[in-house]
């Protein structure tokens, strides 16, 4: 398996398609150990059939669906309403949308990309440096890694066979922390630079609750999700297509702003977006197979304790390993190979898999911000008009605010596991 890992990797850095590389390197290691090429064919095929992974689709039409009826933009104005007298102003809706947007979009890079269009211009017009108004729309998607229903939680629990209910109701507080982080280095940072409030005082009660009720149909939406598994009344996946449902109900019948054209668009762009996750999805299941079959990650669990058997110095070289693999591979790929592996090794230290699959998918979701495969760092650079470099150094604060949450959910996992555990109840 080693030597497939290796032609991995050599794929990666030639520049090629990272599910072409899982495949390839996932063939080399049936020819490697001579096995029937039928087991892998099946193992393609098999890995997309689950159903809870089919809530993965689901998702993403759901929230392209709801880009497209306007929820966005009401979204955007409730941020706006609720920041506008901070520092930053601009950037604070940012932290703040991305976070309402978490039960929308599901995808950190759709997420950054989404707020760079909409937030850039008029972050550009009050002279905001186009390197800031990148790294805050980037870093504050990081946001959706954890509100649900987050793709990565889904994949993490379904590899995993961890709760997604409890996964889901796990990442409201280090969501929320995320933003109340992002909104605090986004003040220290616009004061810094200068960027004063849009409003010279907070808008008034009246106004906010104006806007909130324009948004109640958004807002909503992760409150029916979460209430709906709960109670067993849907499993994740049901959640995803009663999710379409109530998209297309809203843009038709409640807004009135989704036409035939617009949901063609929207249909053409969600089977582009799941048919790249479906072809990572086949591959990663050969890949899988041969850690599976080497016993690599009892091999791993040996290794590491070798080197500590203490919970918080295992765990923190297991970060550092998440934040290197983050700047190499897509979050997609590190949940499928890594949850397996890594999952087993926590739990013999005693972390639970709930916070362990909190902290992992935070991690890895932060290298969509880290050169050199940075896909959110280079697209909202690209949006906004300026070089990576000029975005990293702007950008600093934000991701001292996102390691800042890691290190919470470290050293205080009970708080991490108070929401699953109210709702679901301890050990359920």
């Amino acid at each position: 398996m080693i030597a497939a890992i290796a032609i991995f990797f050599v794929f990666l850095l030639l520049g090629m398609p990272v599910a072409f590389s899982i495949g390839i390197s996932g063939f080399a290691f049936f020819l490697f150990r001579d096995l029937p090429l039928s087991i892998l064919v099946q193992k393609s095929i098999s890995t997309t059939q689950s159903f809870t992974m089919l809530a993965i689709p689901l998702f993403i039409l759901a929230g392209n669906l709801m880009n497209a009826t306007g929820i966005t933009r009401r979204l955007m104005k409730l941020a706006n309403v609720l920041t506008g007298h901070m520092y930053g102003s601009v950037g604070q809706v940012s932290c703040v949308l991305s976070t309402l947007m978490g039960g929308v979009s599901g995808s950190a890079v759709a997420d950054a990309a989404m707020e760079c269009r909409i937030l850039g211009p008029e972050m550009e017009r009050q002279g905001y440096a186009k390197g800031w108004a990148a790294a805050i729309n980037g870093l504050s998607g990081l946001i959706v890694a954890t509100i649900p229903p987050s793709m990565g939680l889904i994949i993490y629990g379904t590899v995993g066979e961890v709760s997604i209910g409890r996964l889901f109701m796990a990442g409201w507080v280090p969501g929320l922390l995320m933003m109340v982080f992002l909104m605090i280095a986004c003040s220290f940072s616009a004061r810094h630079f200068g960027y004063k409030p849009e409003r010279t005082k907070m808008a008034p009660l009246s106004e906010i609750g104006k806007v909130m009720l324009d948004s109640i149909w958004a807002l909503l939406f992760p409150v029916l999700l979460i209430v709906l598994i709960r109670f067993g009344i849907m499993s994740p996946t049901e959640s995803g297509a009663f999710a379409c449902a109530y998209a297309l109900f809203v843009g038709i019948v409640i807004y009135r702003e989704m036409s035939v054209e617009s949901l063609m668009k929207t249909l053409k762009d969600s089977v582009k977006d799941v048919t790249v996750i479906a072809i990572i999805l086949c591959f990663s299941g050969v890949f899988g197979y041969g850690v599976v079959f080497d016993d690599l990650t009892t091999v791993l669990a040996e290794a590491l304790v070798a080197i500590t058997s203490n919970r918080i110095a295992l765990l923190g070289l297991v970060i550092l390993f998440l934040l290197m693999c983050g700047m190499f591979m897509e979050t997609t790929v590190i949940a499928l190979i890594l949850t397996p592996i890594l999952k087993p090794v926590m739990e013999s230290v005693g972390v639970d898999p709930v916070v362990f699959g909190m902290i992992m998918m935070t991690c890895v979701t932060f290298g969509v911000m880290t050169p050199p495969v940075g896909t959110a760092l280079y697209t909202t650079s690209d949006i906004m008009g300026c070089d990576i470099g000029e975005t990293v150094k702007y950008g600093w604060p934000f991701y001292l605010a996102v390691i800042l949450v890691v290190v919470f959910m470290v050293f205080f996992p009970d708080a991490v596991l108070w929401l699953p555990n109210l709702v679901y109840g301890v050990g359920a």
